[in-house]
């Protein structure tokens, strides 16, 4: 993968600045990389929402899970989304965020994952985009 010192910069940002990361499609399975990846997250003091609406009322990791990002209560002051469904998915869920999440600075897409279209929407927004990029193998550069 060829090194964006942009994206670099962002992710440091990220790293140091943000504390509440809703995780959209953390599996309560713990064989899966969004349990994996959010563990890690907690492990290193971030606070891990859970959106997954099979799941919705039940508990992964510790925090109650929700069905979408507009059921997340705006007091949990999410400041992060990271997204683990397929680059399709993307769009409608870039803008659930963008329409709920006050504190919102940005959105991350996991490896694989590209969705340009709803990246520009977010980035029109002052929303800094991670496209196709893991946390677990970036945060621990800049801890």
């Amino acid at each position: 993968m060829e090194v964006d010192f942009k994206d670099d910069e962002d992710i440091a940002r990220i790293v140091r600045s943000i504390k509440v990361i809703a995780v959209v499609g953390l599996s309560p399975n713990e064989a899966r990389p969004s349990w994996g990846v959010a563990r890690f997250l907690q492990a290193n003091g971030y606070r891990v929402i859970p959106v997954n609406p099979g799941q919705a009322g039940g508990m992964i990791l510790g925090e109650t899970v929700y069905a979408g990002l507009s059921d997340i209560p705006k007091s949990a002051h999410v400041q992060m989304v990271d997204v683990f469904r397929r680059s399709e998915a993307v769009g409608p869920i870039v803008d659930e965020a963008l329409a709920h999440l006050p504190d919102l600075k940005s959105i991350w897409l996991q490896l694989g994952i590209r969705n340009d279209a709803a990246a520009a929407r977010a980035e029109a927004r002052g929303i800094t985009v991670i496209q196709d990029r893991c946390p677990k193998i970036e945060f621990p550069r800049h801890l």
